[in-house]
């Protein structure tokens, strides 16, 4: 079995944007020396009720080959060893589970998104997103520049941790990246002001202290998401690193704040989506090193 750091899952439905998402990961899969694990998660509530056993086999097999051959193909191109996986089940279920046994540092998945933030939640990309046991990145636009020279890393007071600048720098160490802190300004009060920016300049020192390039950004305006993903477009970058979960203190069910999801939804750059580790202590400062 693969262990941790070494593992790479990508659904695939044989879809354009499954393709496109495929061949997006083979740089981090190269970068990071990870085996890819192509998995396409038979959806049985979409089977014919009146198929045969014989013929659901039969099916199962051809996908089975075409699968085989789209991973072979990787394989031939990237220089890496390329697994298939056919399961049968609800996609994020599946892929969740097979994320989890692989033990995996990523999922990488293509997402066509949709018009509307209602039709998006109920996607199979939003609940592998909340529910996946290592970062998700989705893919959603058609066009992606190989590398990752830029990474935009979005900042407040409240939602950013260790964690995620963390996994920028692994990210900026790998591909050689420039990490981006932004921050949208939604008052003009002083004291968050203030706050807020001392926050942003502690990170960018740590991030430089790791020998990263790293830029700080204040914008201004009411919507966040517009904002940054508006941000991203103009300094063309390769990814957007968020933090999408949040954890209510009444309950574990965990949930995608809808900024988070507004992203992910209208970002045609791929979106890095880091799922935070339970909190010891909920007192303590988001920022210490």
């Amino acid at each position: 079995m693969a262990t941790l750091k070494n593992h790479i899952l990508v659904p695939v439905d044989f879809s354009e944007q499954s393709q496109i998402a495929l061949s997006q990961s083979f740089n981090l899969a190269r970068l990071t020396k990870a085996d890819l694990t192509l998995i396409n998660v038979i959806d049985e509530s979409f089977q014919m009720p009146f198929f045969s056993a014989k013929e659901d086999k039969t099916m199962e097999k051809k996908i089975q080959k075409a699968l085989d051959k789209v991973a072979e193909e990787a394989s031939h191109e990237v220089g890496i060893k390329v697994n298939t996986l056919v399961v049968k089940g609800k996609v994020y279920e599946e892929v969740q589970k097979a994320a989890k046994k692989l033990k995996c540092s990523f999922v990488v998945m293509g997402t066509n998104g949709s018009v509307g933030l209602k039709k998006f939640i109920g996607s199979n990309a939003l609940r592998v997103i909340r529910e996946a046991p290592c970062p998700v990145i989705t893919i959603k636009g058609k066009k992606h520049r190989p590398g990752c020279k830029n990474i935009v890393l979005p900042l407040d007071l409240t939602k950013e941790t260790k964690e995620k600048v963390s996994k920028a720098i692994e990210i900026a160490n790998l591909f050689g990246s420039t990490i981006n802190l932004v921050s949208v300004l939604t008052t003009d009060d002083e004291f968050i002001v203030n706050k807020l920016k001392r926050q942003m300049h502690q990170v960018h020192e740590f991030i430089v202290e790791h020998n990263i390039p790293c830029t700080i950004e204040f914008l201004h305006g009411s919507e966040v998401p517009e904002e940054i993903v508006g941000y991203s477009k103009k300094i063309k970058a390769d990814l957007i690193m968020i933090m999408t979960q949040e954890e209510l203190t009444w309950t574990d069910i965990m949930f995608i704040s809808s900024s988070a999801q507004q992203i992910i939804n209208e970002s045609e750059i791929p979106v890095l989506s880091v799922r935070p580790k339970e909190k010891k202590d909920t007192t303590a400062s988001v920022f210490q090193y």
